[in-house]
């Protein structure tokens, strides 16, 4: 499928600067074609935002490029290279089934990496087929447009394409690529792959590249590797407290899932917490809990320890002077973690001041919710709207005498009853990308109808409107005697 060069390259404007790096962080990749591609899904939103047009992705060229069957100008594929601990286990691996196509430069001149995921096989495969289904592509097309509306940090999905060919896993299932959009793929599995190479040029190369990149307030620092150490940590500390804060369960939060920007990045099997349950895990393979959502901030300090370990060598040349600095830098991260968590609920409890009985008033609240197995996100709707017969928790004594604490509290700040409602509106969230919802748009889309993955994004668009439309879609599912259960999706 050759398409005219003027037709196909109109919009991008693409510039390759990760492909300047060491050779060893990549490898050079030609597309895989695929045989029928069809676009499924655009985000014209994001589209124009990125410098697009979306008129112009919609035509067979823009379709030809998101399924990998054409290379837009000015692109460079290539698969990147990077390891991670694995569940634990530390694994060499890279882009098994993604090309970096280069990074679009937008018109404000900010810089994002372009995608493609499912794209086909890479020297980085391992025997794997490279590519992906339409089903796990279409279900982080939905969670992480989720993610962006309510204001969680995430890569974002800009296309999906059906391939017109069938995958093999555990059944035959429709092929499909995504593009993916992000600040950048650079990961904590990239700093371990570069420290693992043995080569600190590289590993140098890299952090300077990163620092550039990402923070370039820290380059003209006494020690700016520390410093990129630092804020790092800061991001991760400020991402996991608001998933936390939505009830956002990752699923597999390996040190290769990690982004160096502070992005959500690899929707497999993630999902949203129901039922409040500090023990929740929905990852089928997650047999052991170790990613369980109230395992989420430990394991991003411990994923930040493997970062900081990579960047040994250039915090200090002294080994253990060097590990002395980092775990004086790393023991603030819980510090940091916390004080995020309790500025967000005192959010969603609507208290604009600050008083030392708050965490305790907030977790008292999530014992009782996870007592009564009480919906999260449905329980702090109620509160925003005084309609506390739509919680399960209505009526019992606890919750009395709770919330007349809460009451008591919320009288002794200056702020007006109606601002701390506003404080609460703005911070619980009307909808959530509900399990059953997403299942049920990805079951009629693997029918050909879209219409209902359509209405779901629509509805969860602007999660914070609180519109009779978003009623629905906060309905709780129909009890069930099995636990819900995701998967990878590879």
């Amino acid at each position: 499928m050759t398409q005219d060069k003027e037709t196909i390259n109109t919009s991008w404007n693409f510039d390759n600067s990760y492909a300047r790096l060491p050779e060893a962080f990549f490898s050079r990749q030609e597309v895989n074609p695929v045989r029928s591609p069809e676009l499924v899904k655009l985000n014209e939103t994001l589209a124009a935002s990125l410098g697009l047009n979306p008129k112009q992705l919609k035509e067979e060229s823009g379709t030809a490029v998101f399924a990998g069957n054409e290379v837009p100008s000015g692109a460079l594929p290539l698969a990147q290279a990077y390891a991670g601990h694995q569940f634990g286990h530390f694994t060499m691996l890279g882009d098994g089934r993604a090309l970096l196509l280069g990074e679009q430069v937008t018109p404000d001149g900010k810089r994002y990496d372009i995608q493609l995921k499912g794209s086909g096989r890479t020297p980085y495969s391992r025997g794997g087929d490279g590519r992906a289904a339409l089903g796990p592509m279409l279900r982080e097309y939905i969670i992480s447009e989720a993610m962006h509306a309510l204001r969680i940090p995430t890569t974002r999905s800009l296309a999906v394409v059906s391939t017109g060919e069938t995958v093999s896993r555990e059944t035959s299932l429709p092929g499909a690529v995504l593009t993916r959009v992000a600040a950048s793929h650079l990961r904590v599995g990239t700093f371990q792959y570069a420290a693992g190479t043995g080569d600190e040029k590289n590993l140098r190369a890299l952090a300077d590249y990163t620092i550039k990149r990402h923070y370039p307030e820290v380059e003209a620092d006494k020690n700016p590797y520390l410093s990129l150490l630092r804020e790092v940590m800061k991001r991760q500390a400020e991402l996991v407290a608001k998933w936390q804060l939505a009830g956002f369960i990752h699923g597999v939060m390996n040190t290769d899932n990690m982004a160096i920007s502070g992005e959500t990045i690899d929707y497999g099997p993630c999902a949203f917490m129901d039922t409040y349950n500090p023990e929740t895990v929905f990852s089928s393979i997650d047999v052991q809990g170790r990613y369980a959502y109230e395992n989420q901030p430990l394991i991003a300090g411990w994923n930040l320890a493997r970062f900081a370990e990579a960047l040994l060598p250039l915090i200090h040349k002294d080994q253990e002077q060097a590990v002395k600095t980092a775990q004086e830098e790393l023991s603030g991260f819980s510090n940091l973690y916390e004080g995020h968590w309790l500025a967000g609920m005192r959010a969603k409890l609507g208290l604009l001041t600050e008083e030392p009985e708050d965490k305790a008033l907030a977790e008292e609240l999530l014992s009782l919710m996870e007592k009564h197995r009480a919906d999260y996100t449905n329980t702090f709707r109620a509160l925003t709207f005084d309609q506390y017969d739509d919680t399960i928790l209505f009526g019992t004594k606890e919750f009395t005498e709770w919330h007349e604490r809460w009451e008591a509290r919320r009288g002794r700040q200056e702020e007006t009853k109606e601002a701390s409602r506003e404080l609460m509106r703005s911070s619980n969230p009307a909808v959530i990308p509900r399990n059953h919802r997403v299942e049920e748009a990805l079951d009629a889309a693997g029918k050909g109808d879209f219409t209902v993955m359509d209405r779901l994004l629509e509805a969860l668009s602007d999660p914070f409107a609180h519109s009779p439309e978003q009623a629905e879609y906060a309905a709780l599912p129909e009890p069930s005697l099995r636990p819900y259960r995701t998967f990878c999706g590879t």
